[in-house]
């Protein structure tokens, strides 16, 4: 997906990265003053552990973001856009809610603004359809969806938005925490 290389990229530091997904087992940080900005393990897979680990990277997760919904000024998911509709329609097919879906209802669930890093939108052949699709299945509005390449370096529409919450919530003196 790019979580980690996207946290890297916007904050400037360095962090374990794998060049498959699923490689982030365990939180990264980046903490100025009283600002912290937290980069989760995927939701749903964590490659080569057990089902049982995978199942306590979840109710860490929930847990964690239950904890601090109330200080959590927005949650941005990162999916891989050119993958997405195939994902959607494969957890479907099985009756199942997908797990990007899932995660989007949660975080407004607890009261928590969502917005969509749509990574790998370089490999899109439909732009336009991709973010319709997305907005639909996610349930957020296409301003909320900001195409990315994470690895390529382009997250300034994230940035932007990031930016914007600050500005929002009168924290000026942390715009300076984007790199």
């Amino acid at each position: 997906m790019g979580k980690s290389t996207l946290f890297s990229q916007l904050f400037g530091v360095s962090v374990r990265k794998g060049k498959k997904p699923g490689t982030t087992i365990a939180p990264n940080f980046y903490h100025y003053r009283d600002f912290l900005a937290t980069d989760l393990p995927g939701f749903g897979y964590v490659k080569g552990v057990s089902r049982r680990f995978n199942e306590r990277v979840k109710d860490f997760i929930v847990r964690y973001i239950e904890d601090y919904a109330e200080r959590i000024a927005a949650g941005i998911i990162v999916l891989d856009s050119g993958s997405f509709a195939e994902i959607v329609e494969r957890w479907d097919r099985r009756g199942y809610i997908p797990i990007d879906v899932e995660m989007a209802d949660f975080l407004r669930d607890v009261g928590i603004e969502v917005v969509v890093s749509a990574n790998k939108f370089d490999k899109v052949d439909s732009p336009e359809e991709t973010i319709e699709y997305i907005s639909e299945k996610l349930k957020v509005s296409r301003e909320r969806i900001i195409p990315t390449v994470a690895k390529k370096g382009d997250v300034g529409g994230v940035k932007n938005f990031i930016r914007q919450i600050f500005i929002k919530n009168n924290r000026h003196d942390l715009i300076k925490v984007l790199k």
